[in-house]
């Protein structure tokens, strides 16, 4: 169930009916990107340099090459920085078009199904913002455990899995369903929620690919509820 619900996302996420989804969130992650950026780059520059003046004042000419350096450092240390606002920025910026990603998912897989209800804009909102604060602690957490060998990797993967399954199920599910019997269903399905999660983990966990993890998780989320909803339901006309 669960790999078939990843393969159905991925197939989704170039196809046409997805395109205008895509390039409105990819486009927008870029520009905010390049602005973070900038604002990283100067705000560098208005903080530590005059406090490396203020400790390191009329150094020799041959010490020249220390400046150099010091770019080059400030140069990586930004990159890192940017490398790690890729996801929660792709996270914000893309929930704002969780509801269509889904509708286009309710619409070409699911035709003969009523349409989900799409959440409310104050709520789609407050829901872009879990996202970016989900994904932002999830990987703080395991940059925390960084330097304990082997458990950083895992940590990474069963937090962001347990957040991300959690967070993204149930936006499908509150399409069809109340806040409350969102978290209920979710509950009584925790180890295959948890188990996509770890599939969006993984996902999220590949460079430049990891800009469509929100797309491709709220899809992945809508086919997995569609076949929990499914199931449960031929289970009870068996009963």
């Amino acid at each position: 169930m669960i790999i078939e619900a990843a393969g159905r996302a991925a197939g989704h996420l170039f196809s046409p009916e997805f395109r205008s989804v895509l390039f409105k969130s990819l486009g927008l992650t870029f520009l905010v990107l390049v602005a973070l950026w900038f604002g990283l780059a100067e705000g560098f520059e208005y903080l530590a340099l005059p406090w490396l003046d203020q400790f390191v004042p009329d150094l020799p000419e041959w010490t020249g090459w220390l400046g150099l350096l010091a770019s080059i450092v400030a140069g990586i240390v930004l990159a890192l920085a940017l490398g790690l606002l890729i996801a929660p920025v792709s996270a914000l910026i893309a929930g704002l078009f969780l509801d269509d990603v889904a509708e286009v998912v309710e619409r070409v897989d699911y035709p003969a199904d009523a349409p989900g209800r799409a959440v409310p804009p104050v709520q789609a909102a407050w829901l872009a913002v879990k996202f970016f604060a989900v994904v932002i602690l999830g990987n703080l957490f395991a940059l925390l455990l960084l330097l304990v060998p082997g458990v950083n990797l895992v940590a990474f993967f069963v937090v962001n899995g347990y957040l991300l399954g959690r967070e993204f199920f149930e936006f499908a599910a509150m399409r069809f369903r109340s806040e409350a019997d969102a978290k209920a269903l979710r509950r009584r399905h925790a180890g295959t929620v948890f188990l996509a999660g770890l599939v969006i983990a993984a996902f999220l966990a590949v460079p430049i690919l990891n800009l469509l993890t929100p797309l491709f998780a709220a899809a992945m989320m809508v086919h997995l509820h569609k076949m929990i909803s499914a199931r449960s339901a031929a289970s009870l006309r068996a009963r």
